[in-house]
């Protein structure tokens, strides 16, 4: 028996067609598609809970549950190894662009409050007016806010410290809280051999 392929884009033969205007292969897909969610959901539960993953038992425990073939319990696996593996490195991603997040605003910190506190001791001084130093960060007052530059920056320097405890908090919590993984419906994953045609 001789096997037909069509390319993509090019049009289905009317033969091929259901009455509801889909091929055989539209409809297997979408009827599998919820097995394959249950199956791929439960294999990210087991991936994330279990150390230990024996691929060749699960495979089988696959099969017997849901009752599909090798091949589609090799694309549930392949697919929630995916998923879950993505969803780890997402984490630490996230955890590494808030620790630099959290540098920075440590940095910006520290070069404030030196500044700060460097124009304090300046105006300390007893004849700070006849100073040949002069001073980097001068006692200048806005008109448009009403304030002066250094009431600006404590008020900075307020906001700062809460942007930084909240970043150490997020870090926080993000080390300790389980991963979630996110496998979406209305999918189906396949995973083929490369020896075989069109593999």
């Amino acid at each position: 028996m001789a096997t037909i392929t069509y390319c993509k884009g090019l049009p289905t033969p009317a033969s091929e067609l259901n009455p509801l205007g889909k091929t055989q292969l539209e409809m297997f897909l979408g009827e599998y598609s919820s097995i394959f969610h249950q199956a791929a959901s439960e294999t990210a539960n087991h991936l994330l809970w279990d150390n230990e993953f024996n691929k060749s038992q699960w495979n089988r425990y696959l099969q017997q549950t849901y009752g599909i073939n090798k091949r589609h319990a090799n694309g549930v696996i392949a697919f929630s190894q995916g998923a879950v593996d993505a969803a780890s490195s997402n984490r630490q991603r996230h955890i590494k662009v808030l620790t630099a997040k959290a540098k920075s605003c440590g940095e910006w910190l520290k070069k404030a409050t030196r500044k700060l506190k460097n124009a304090r001791k300046f105006y300390r001084r007893k004849n700070w007016q006849n100073s040949k130093t002069g001073l980097m960060f001068p006692l200048s007052v806005s008109i448009q806010y009403r304030n002066t530059n250094w009431q600006n920056l404590r008020f900075q320097l307020h906001h700062k410290k809460r942007k930084l405890n909240h970043y150490q908090l997020q870090i926080k919590y993000l080390k300790a809280a389980p991963i979630r993984v996110t496998i979406p419906k209305g999918q189906a994953y396949v995973v083929g051999a490369a020896a075989e045609t069109c593999g």
